[in-house]
């Protein structure tokens, strides 16, 4: 009897640890992708690209799973929570500001729910991004 309940303990651990790695390997998968739309976003340095790659790194994160829908939360609002702070410094700064905020978020939550990022693809961005 003991046996047997070890046994069933041990695999209920087991599965609980293996679903706990599987949500911190797509987290850091998703962040990596959030990573390197970022990086892409910035060598591009396109007018008006800048939702795009939000939908973009949100939509590749949350494929990943649960984790990586997790991290790209995360991410996106730690970013708009540090551009709130820096908008109070900087009135008047193109592309900064509450209106812009708001269609960041819309953009992120697009990525997020699966939905196709190239709603916000500007025209003449080019193919390799």
């Amino acid at each position: 009897m003991k046996l047997f309940t070890g046994l069933i303990f041990c695999s209920l651990v087991l599965g609980v640890s293996s679903e706990w790695y599987s949500f911190f390997s797509e987290a850091a998968q998703g962040a990596w992708d959030m990573w390197r739309a970022y990086s892409d976003m910035r060598e591009a340095n396109y007018i008006d690209a800048d939702k795009y790659f939000h939908a973009r790194g949100n939509y590749d994160a949350a494929q990943r799973g649960p984790g990586g829908a997790w991290a790209a939360k995360v991410i996106s609002n730690a970013r708009e929570n540090t551009q709130r702070v820096t908008d109070f410094f900087r009135h008047g700064s193109s592309g900064h500001g509450a209106e812009d905020s708001k269609a960041d978020q819309a953009a992120n939550e697009w990525g997020r729910s699966g939905k196709d990022p190239n709603r916000f693809r500007p025209a003449g961005l080019p193919s390799k991004y």
